[in-house]
């Protein structure tokens, strides 16, 4: 069966038991890659080298309950996490990362329950992701209006030209150069910065 997305995960689970599962529960057509850490330590780190769609925690870990690594993910990237508990543990747990956004789960657990919550995590991240595309895009515009605006006013200031001749001025050498306006624009910045 074809998926649009591919998640990739991270699993942080000491449990030899739980890791064994994990070709059923993160089929490759839909989960890619799967990486597989034993501690909250090393989670931390393999974190640093890249971002993961869905965070699994496997609670406990041995140099930590999870519940840290949970909120410490939530707040300091975009990823989304899944945290299986004990059912006796579960108020506790839920008290402290509910807020956070955390999805919890109680062991024992069933493959079709890790994979509805798989599912809605995905569809989850997949908001995530076009909210980040829609805030870099304003971001680049935002940043290539300041370009363009410097650039107007030190044709203002240099070659005396009013703000509409300026732009004027900007648009039509990217239209006869072939280049952006922003290209235009940094090129204008680096000519009369040379003059200071």
């Amino acid at each position: 069966m074809f998926h649009e997305h591919i998640f990739s995960i991270l699993i942080v689970s000491s449990s030899a038991k739980f890791n064994m599962l994990t070709p059923t529960l993160f089929p490759i057509a839909e989960y890619w890659p799967v990486d597989t850490v034993p501690d909250a330590a090393s989670a931390r780190k393999k974190m640093m080298d890249r971002v993961y769609d869905i965070v699994v925690i496997n609670s406990p870990l041995p140099d930590e309950s999870g519940t840290r690594l949970a909120t410490d993910i939530c707040t300091g990237s975009s990823s989304c996490v899944m945290l299986l508990v004990g059912k006796d543990s579960y108020e506790e747990v839920n008290e402290k990362v509910a807020d956070y956004g955390v999805v919890i789960v109680t062991r024992p657990v069933t493959v079709s329950v890790i994979s509805q919550n798989l599912k809605i995590l995905g569809a989850a991240r997949q908001r995530i992701k076009q909210i980040e595309s829609r805030q870099k895009s304003v971001e680049q515009k935002i940043d290539e209006l300041k370009v363009l605006n410097k650039a107007k006013w030190l044709l203002i200031g240099y070659m005396k030209m009013t703000e509409s001749e300026a732009q004027h001025y900007i648009e039509k050498t990217a239209m006869d150069t072939r280049l952006s306006k922003t290209d235009v624009a940094n090129n204008i910045i680096r000519t009369y910065q040379d003059y200071h």
